[in-house]
């Protein structure tokens, strides 16, 4: 659409959203697909094929580049069923109409696409101006796929080590170079290298004279840094960074990056004061990589979008996001998991997650990559894994192996939620002699690993009713702690209307604004490392902590400076605000006291 929508919806898990562009880029909404688990879009392939009566051929794990191929095939079929949702507009008939004013209906207020076409029905209802009309005015959101850089297996062919092209991630972004999508991938998780130097293989993730881009690349960041670094580093391969998509570090879903103790408002703050100098310095790198190479070098410097994600929960605080700090986009993840019409969600969990009280959302150290993970209490992947643990066979079947990169007792690398990786480091603390009590802490911190790259994509199969022979039916699930704030499942036009401030979806309860509530996470995150080094802390520690004290410190500073300067905004909430900073001030000295004692 010429004026689309003004949010996004991110990656959730592995399933959650791997048909949502089915679901809602007829609409001009932008979401993403994670290309993890190439078995579940396989069996989603599968499923698609036969509800829209298309051939299907299996892509069976015997196929040479089966991964690759399997998520070509996938992206290429949603991308095929939305080009036919769209088409199917232009069949004029009642059906059709109420359905493009409801599509219609559903963008921002100061969208003028809604009284466009009312003036051209208004007075005649000619098919071939609502045919053109249609053609020139709607567009599908970006079908963007999501890709986390570290989780880059080693493959093997009859016990063959395959060449690095056949890893994990350089296979899914060959699976989505190789597409007929004209969108973006999303790359998260951190910087790799070797992953980066591969986008060069590709024709489509490089600028034409015009600076179109048909593969563009998107950067998830939680700090200026890191994006500024990442963005220099691949334009010295020729390769733009379009789009930075900074996320809070602990106020989010999924994995959790906590940062150095920065905020989401400064570092927002640090992107709008240094957006244009960032874009110009990246640019000229990229020209003269593009010079050295012999490509095509744009007219003109290419554009940065800049948008953020991680927390947001109301209409007031889209929009602020939108005008203080100049994004272009804004993410909404966890409330969408309440939303059927666009996410992929079984009854059990939706429930589940409809019931969550702030107390049931928690940073956990469940996931086999070591690094924070969101998490609900009492999800069934959590109940199975605590089965298996009373039965003394803690440690799940590795059935998919997507994050086996451990090689601390085996050669090929195998996953720490496995069975035979936590068999092997409980026999190898046996022999340890600890205490009690030093036994049992590092017995459970073992024994906590879930198995998540399967869990995670569970939910979608049980929705679908789809067989799940060697997956189980445990679900695992990560929202971020703003789901405690929604409480009931609901329509794509409600959550629409709640974004745009046309109608109000939270539960009673009272909720903080979002850059508060990261703040209390990162005032809990520091606690939980004082407490843990309480009985020695190495200097290392020491220095980390008080920098992380520092950074919150300034933070704090930011936000007391920008809600007693602001007008016309927060104005029902921003005595609240204050006087939780206020309260949060206190905490942080507290903390800083434990920390020199």
């Amino acid at each position: 659409m010429k004026k689309k929508h003004s949010f996004h919806i991110p990656v959730m898990g592995i399933g959650y959203t791997i048909d949502t562009p089915l679901k809602v880029s007829h609409l001009g909404m932008d979401s993403v697909i994670s290309l993890v688990d190439d078995i579940l879009l396989e069996k989603l392939r599968k499923m698609y094929s036969e509800k829209f009566e298309l051939p299907y051929k299996e892509i069976t794990d015997k196929i040479n580049d089966f991964r690759a191929k399997r998520i070509t095939s996938y992206l290429n079929l949603i991308n095929e069923l939305v080009d036919k949702k769209i088409e199917g507009f232009k069949t004029i008939t009642s059906d059709k109409i109420n359905e493009l004013i409801e599509c219609l209906n559903m963008l921002p207020n100061s969208s003028t696409l809604k009284d466009e076409f009312k003036k051209l029905t208004a007075s005649s209802f000619n098919v071939t101006d609502i045919k053109n009309w249609i053609s020139n005015n709607l567009r599908k959101g970006s079908i963007d796929v999501n890709i986390m850089t570290k989780v880059d297996k080693d493959n093997y062919k009859n016990n063959e080590k395959l060449p690095v092209e056949y890893n994990d991630a350089h296979a899914a972004v060959r699976g989505f170079a190789n597409s007929d999508l004209n969108s973006s991938l999303i790359l998260s998780a951190g910087m790799n290298p070797r992953l980066y130097g591969f986008l060069e293989e590709f024709e489509d993730f490089f600028p034409n004279v015009d600076g179109a881009i048909k593969k563009k690349i998107v950067l998830k960041v939680s700090d200026y840094r890191s994006a500024l670094i990442q963005g220099k580093y691949l334009a010295k391969k020729g390769i733009w960074i379009s789009e930075y998509r900074i996320e809070s570090g602990l106020n989010c879903g999924g994995h959790a990056f906590a940062t150095d103790g920065y905020l989401l408002g400064p570092i927002l703050e640090e992107f709008k004061n240094n957006r244009e100098e960032m874009a110009q310095s990246i640019y000229e790198i990229l020209v003269h990589a593009l010079s050295d190479k012999n490509r095509t070098i744009p007219k003109k410097q290419l554009p940065i979008k800049i948008t953020a994600q991680g927390g947001v929960g109301t209409a007031e605080e889209h929009e602020f996001l939108i005008d203080n700090y100049k994004v272009d986009s804004v993410g909404w993840g966890s409330p969408f998991l309440l939303v059927p019409e666009a996410t992929s969600v079984d009854k059990n969990t939706l429930n589940k997650l409809a019931e969550a009280k702030e107390d049931d959302l928690y940073l956990s150290q469940i996931s086999p990559l070591g690094v924070a993970f969101n998490n609900l209490k009492g999800n069934t992947k959590d109940v199975e894994k605590t089965a298996l643990i009373k039965k003394g066979r803690p440690g799940s079947v590795c059935t998919k192996k997507y994050v086996g990169l451990n090689t601390e007792f085996t050669d090929k690398g195998i996953c720490t939620a496995s069975r035979q990786y936590q068999r092997l480091k409980i026999k190898e603390l046996n022999a340890e002699n600890l205490s009690k009590e030093e036994y049992k802490a590092k017995y459970d911190k073992i024994v906590e690993k879930s198995c998540i790259c399967v869990g995670l994509g569970t939910s979608t199969l049980l929705a679908y009713d789809i067989e799940t022979k060697s997956e189980g039916k445990g679900v695992a699930v990560c929202p971020g702690p703003n789901m405690a704030y929604f409480s009931k499942q609901m329509s794509l036009k409600d959550m629409t209307n709640h974004i745009y401030g046309r109608s109000n979806m939270l539960s009673k309860d009272y909720r903080p604004n979002m850059f508060i509530k990261e703040l209390n996470i990162y005032l809990d995150y520091l606690k939980k490392q004082i407490e843990e080094a309480k009985s020695e802390m190495t200097k290392k520690q020491e220095k980390y902590m008080k920098r992380f004290a520092n950074n919150l410190n300034e933070g704090i500073q930011y936000y007391d400076t920008l809600f007693n300067n602001m007008k016309d905004k927060f104005n029902d909430t921003k005595f609240d605000v204050l006087a939780e900073l206020e309260s949060g001030k206190k905490r942080l000295q507290t903390l800083e006291i434990r920390i020199e004692n």
